[in-house]
């Protein structure tokens, strides 16, 4: 009987540590065939993808990933607990994948385990320990995280594990599996010789946060070691062609433009703006220039910088309390970005596991066919992303991508 991998990823951009992890986890769960999901041109940290979501890929396919499926931007851009769940969501719907691989910084998923169980249960004395610690004017990420070492009673144990954002992705994930009650078996990869963001490299491995460092202070020479070659070359040809945008700051201008131009009230509607942030956030962008004078102006020991930067996020692509809502009481539906010969076969496959699963392989046909209207707001989202993405372009910022570009097939 074949097997199923499957991964989560936002491959930003595709590295000799991502490649590491897939070939690893293959060989554990000895499986024949690997479904990606992955985000699309924004990021869960409130940043952009270097590259676009089809180059992105074509490079997942070439480097040995079957079947690549879009996680629409609503769960993209959202919280770690949202990411998660929204891609949990998917694969379980697919009704064909055995396995869930996923980097870690620890080796041990059962103390993974341990801590999602208490965030999926929510016992009494947690929450009486989440609520002492936010009291104390704590973010929520902190707060929780020191409820949790309380609870569990070994802060030893569990200190270094909740500080980790690899650990506490795999805790979502875990946390997702048991709230779908699915069948999906986790596999914990311990994260080889660097962190998610450190910003140093060892040998031919390099953090994702590191290359796109290199990227932005012309440290090209470095990239061949540390990329497989096909993500290599393409990530230069985007470069040639004007097509790469390094981070969020290229959208600055129109970020502070829309933030000045709305009222507190509609800010106010923006996800994540919650306690009379909105006013903070108004004072802010009529005091700055670009974004980073903007988190210096509003940086709070209650919220982190992360949350302001997915704020600014929802700003220019419109996303509100009212959208994020939606994406998390929905069933999404499974975009095709890119496949090969297997990735064709489960197709076929997960349309006669889950005939009902609404599987997207023209966006046009789809939003002409298509009558929830659920689904065709979480599309319009990812139609509008691509578009503003594209004005980041040096060259040829043509719109409506969604609808001219094919399914990379190799």
């Amino acid at each position: 009987m074949s097997k199923v991998l499957g991964i989560v990823a936002e491959y930003n951009p595709f590295h000799n540590g991502h490649l590491y992890h897939l070939e690893k986890a293959k060989e554990i769960t000895g499986s024949n065939y690997t479904v990606a999901i992955i985000s699309g041109h924004f990021t869960q940290r409130g940043s952009t993808s270097l590259i676009d979501k089809w180059s992105k890929a074509e490079t997942a396919i070439r480097c040995g990933i079957d079947l690549v499926l879009e996680l629409p931007v609503l769960y993209a851009t959202s919280s770690a607990e949202n990411f998660a769940e929204g891609a949990i969501k998917i694969l379980d719907s697919l009704k064909v994948v055995d396995y869930i691989s996923f980097g870690t910084e620890t080796d041990d998923i059962s103390v993974l385990d341990k801590c999602a169980d208490v965030l999926h249960t929510e016992p009494k004395k947690y929450k009486t320990l989440l609520s002492h610690e936010l009291k104390k004017g704590l973010s929520y990420p902190k707060a929780r995280e020191n409820a949790l070492m309380m609870y569990l009673n070994d802060i030893r144990k569990f200190a270094n594990v909740l500080s980790s954002p690899n650990n506490i992705l795999g805790i979502e994930y875990l946390k997702a599996l048991k709230k779908l009650k699915s069948p999906i078996k986790p596999v914990a990869i311990q994260r080889y010789e660097v962190g998610y963001d450190e910003l140093s490299y060892t040998g031919n491995i390099a953090s994702s946060t590191a290359i796109r460092n290199m990227i932005k202070n012309d440290g090209f020479n470095i990239l061949p070691q540390v990329m497989p070659e096909a993500s290599y070359s393409s990530l230069v040809q985007n470069i040639n062609c004007g097509h790469v945008i390094p981070d969020i700051s290229v959208f600055e201008k129109e970020i502070i433009y829309i933030l000045r131009k709305m009222n507190t009230t509609d800010i106010a509607k923006l996800a994540d703006v919650s306690e009379g942030l909105e006013f903070a956030i108004k004072n802010a962008a009529n005091s700055c220039n670009n974004i980073v004078e903007f988190l210096n102006i509003i940086k709070s020991k209650r919220y982190t910088a992360t949350r302001f930067q997915r704020i600014l996020l929802y700003a220019l692509l419109g996303i509100t309390k009212s959208d994020m809502s939606l994406s998390k009481k929905i069933q999404p539906y499974a975009r095709v970005l890119a496949l090969n010969k297997k990735g064709k076969f489960l197709i076929s496959e997960i349309a006669k596991a889950n005939p009902k699963l609404d599987i997207i392989t023209s966006v046009k046909r789809f939003m002409d066919e298509n009558s929830n209207k659920n689904l065709q707001i979480m599309l319009d989202k990812d139609v509008w992303a691509t578009n503003v993405y594209s004005i980041g372009y040096e060259n040829d910022s043509w719109s409506n991508l969604d609808f001219t570009k094919k399914i990379v097939t190799l």
